[in-house]
């Protein structure tokens, strides 16, 4: 069995409210093994010489009410190999708890506090889980922003002292899933690559622009100049076959509804008035220009 050089976070934000994880190691797929969350419950990081059964046996230790550390001790208690085992908690209510085995590989250590617990076996050394203490403490945003801007922390400051090869992240807030109908809010894996952190990032970006809703304020109602561009992209798409003439009419409205469609952003538009989103406006302008 292979050791899952790793460094993560497991984090909570109780307003949201929302549970995580944000993982990156030198090993593949490290998203399949490590990052557990469950919304109303806790989130769980499982890590070293793994124990994949934390996860769901750890969430439903969690989900009857027991404290990061009452599970930990549980999960702990039932494993004779837990020297070799690495692991971070979080609970419903914000409280943390992380566990380094003796026979986890140096550099290994975890930090822990209100709503946050960071570990990492084979380190470039202790300044990993600082830099991603400090950048989750002092990052502005939601809990993916802040959960992402740790683990590129720690990446920066060392990471797994054997180099880069995957990453993920997982969060879950109630009803957060795709038309609200589960848990799973962030779910998002790179599970071999060059960059995988950087990689992960873009697609946090795309999440958020095909997920997100932008303001009303923040609509833009596209001018004459920008329309053109629109319906150059649309003719050449094979959406709009009519003059290229910069005004919003019933044929460009029909054009802009099938083209925003198949890219699946209909929800950021107001065809009525002809305002799209503007991250999704610039996105598309870049893309097809």
């Amino acid at each position: 069995m292979r050791q899952l050089s790793t460094f993560s976070i497991v984090a909570c934000d109780l307003n949201e409210p929302a549970w995580g994880v944000a993982v990156s190691s030198k090993f593949p797929a490290v998203g399949a093994v490590v990052p557990w969350a469950k919304a109303d419950a806790g989130a769980i990081a499982t890590q070293a010489f793994a124990n994949p059964a934390y996860g769901p046996d750890g969430l439903a230790l969690l989900a009857e009410g027991r404290s990061a550390q009452e599970t930990l001790d549980a999960l702990l208690r039932a494993d004779e190999e837990r020297d070799a085992r690495q692991v971070g908690v979080v609970d419903s209510k914000g409280r943390s708890a992380s566990f380094t085995g003796e026979k986890c590989s140096p550099w290994a250590g975890s930090l822990t506090g209100p709503g946050y617990a960071i570990q990492g076996n084979l380190l470039a050394g202790a300044e990993v889980i600082r830099a991603m203490e400090d950048a989750f403490l002092h990052t502005e945003g939601d809990l993916p922003s802040r959960l992402y801007a740790a683990l590129r922390a720690g990446e920066k400051a060392g990471g797994d002292k054997r180099g880069k090869q995957s990453a993920a992240m997982y969060v879950a807030k109630p009803r957060g899933g795709y038309g609200g109908f589960t848990d799973r809010w962030i779910d998002y894996r790179v599970d071999d690559a060059l960059h995988p952190v950087s990689k992960l990032g873009k697609l946090l970006e795309l999440h958020r622009l095909y997920f997100e809703r932008s303001p009303e304020s923040e609509q833009i109602r596209p001018d004459k100049r920008t329309l053109k561009a629109l319906q150059k992209i649309m003719r050449s798409l094979g959406y709009y076959l009519p003059a290229i003439n910069g005004i919003y009419d019933d044929a460009t409205r029909a054009a802009l509804e099938a083209f925003l469609g198949n890219e699946n952003f209909e929800e950021r538009a107001d065809f009525e008035i002809g305002a799209i989103d503007a991250p999704v406006l610039h996105y598309l302008l870049e893309k097809f220009s």
